[in-house]
């Protein structure tokens, strides 16, 4: 259903809403809203262009608001395509899943209420939105990042609604993991913080001072959350974009305040507040280990468990090296808007048995043109793993590259270009869909 219709500078756009199950598997049960809006070139509106689909990263990411200026490969698809930015289940205008949403559930009612937030559940979603409110037509996606893990699992239920598929840093393992996953990771991360040591060889020293002052001190951030130094740490979430060293030498160049410099300044607790208290992606941190959960096996808080076996994580560890991708069960007691979460969290981490994602069967006979970049220095997505997985996938042509960060996409329109050229090689889909 169309619930608006406007027109802004550059951009015509139509708000979708459809209801959907909680539980796709209980049709008759509690329902949920799925919001999706759809982004035209003005001058075309009125015709019959291909759809794009955008398959937001993740989990727990809103599609991007659209704007004049960007996103870059947006304003390269509207030159061709009808773009359509879903609300992932969850996420924006789509039901969202918040701190007030979760503390209405006990332990494992909360666990069962996350778990129907998974990539099986989001692809059901974006089915039903094909159906109903673009009369059916195949479209074409493009997946960043986690958005690539729900092409694979697209690609797994309904190859026969996608003409074509594009991926961005994105492609998992058909094995899914979380020890796994992690055991790759840290090495990843590591490597970003050498990086970032090396180009701000001051910033060691400065960083061990933050992390040995908020040791001392009871440090509280504007929200009133005390600050550890394996909340700082988590900061290094940001390290794998193509701006995150620059982003963390900004912030830490100022976090020192006073004439002696004997305080941290009020901007750094804000922004490091803003930049790790999940306001307005809690699912992230909720769901994220259950995203690499198939069939038999707990995750177990796979990422606590590891680090274990990587000491130089450690709080008390010098160099401080910050964390990456990775979900503690510390952050549902240290953050405000996680506490509520920490029961069905802790409950979804013992579940034993997860639904399967990937039809590995289905996928080695793909039909359905499909082109990836492969990030060769992804701190997120593991390009070995991910290599694995784009030989084992019919139909599929990769292209590796050390150009751009993680979020390449969102950095240049190249990206979309090169993607779009590689399944217009294999025939694929330009400007119309078959």
């Amino acid at each position: 259903m169309i619930v608006s219709e406007y027109t802004i500078p550059g951009l015509h756009i139509r708000d979708h809403v459809v209801t959907a199950p909680l539980d796709w598997a209980a049709p008759d049960g509690r329902t949920i809203e799925v919001f999706a809006r759809e982004v035209v070139d003005p001058a075309r509106k009125d015709e019959a262009l291909p759809l794009l689909c955008f398959l937001q990263g993740g989990p727990g990411g809103k599609s991007p608001r659209p704007t004049r200026g960007g996103p870059p490969w947006l304003h390269k698809a509207l030159k061709t395509h009808r773009a359509i930015l879903p609300d992932q289940r969850g996420t924006g205008r789509s039901t969202p899943v918040d701190a007030a949403t979760i503390a209405g559930f006990e332990a494992e009612a909360g666990a069962d209420y996350l778990a129907c937030f998974r990539a099986d559940s989001i692809v059901d979603d974006l089915e039903h939105l094909r159906k109903t409110s673009f009369g059916g037509k195949r479209w074409q996606t493009l997946g960043q990042s986690y958005g690539g893990f729900l092409t694979l699992t697209y690609l797994s239920r309904a190859p026969e609604a996608l003409s074509a598929c594009y991926i961005a840093g994105g492609i998992p393992s058909l094995d899914p993991s979380a020890d796994e996953v992690y055991r790759h990771t840290y090495p990843r991360v590591r490597a970003k913080n050498d990086i970032f040591y090396k180009r701000y060889p001051e910033d060691g020293a400065l960083v061990a001072r933050i992390a040995d002052f908020i040791d001392a001190n009871v440090v509280l951030l504007p929200d009133g959350d005390r600050l550890t130094v394996r909340r700082f740490q988590s900061l290094g979430l940001d390290l794998g974009m193509g701006t995150g060293f620059e982003n963390i030498h900004w912030l830490v160049e100022e976090a020192f305040a006073g004439a002696a410099g004997d305080r941290l300044s009020d901007q750094f607790l804000a922004s490091v507040m803003h930049l790790t208290a999940y306001h307005g992606n809690p699912l992230f941190a909720a769901i994220h280990e259950a995203i690499y959960g198939e069939g038999e096996g707990a995750t177990a808080w796979s990422a606590e468990r590891l680090l274990g076996e990587f000491p130089e994580f450690d709080s008390k560890a010098r160099p401080l090296l910050f964390t990456g991708e990775m979900i503690y069960p510390s952050m549902f007691e240290e953050i405000a808007l996680l506490r509520p979460f920490r029961a069905a969290a802790e409950a979804l981490a013992r579940r034993p048995r997860y639904s399967r994602l990937y039809d590995k069967d289905r996928l080695a006979a793909n039909t359905v043109p499909v082109s990836a970049a492969i990030y060769h220095d992804d701190m997120y997505v593991d390009a070995g793993l991910s290599l694995q997985t784009a030989r084992a996938v019919g139909n599929l042509d990769f292209w590796i590259t050390n150009e751009f960060e993680h979020d390449g996409i969102r950095q240049s329109g190249a990206v979309f270009d090169r993607l779009v050229a590689l399944v217009a090689e294999k025939g694929g889909p330009l400007n119309a869909d078959r």
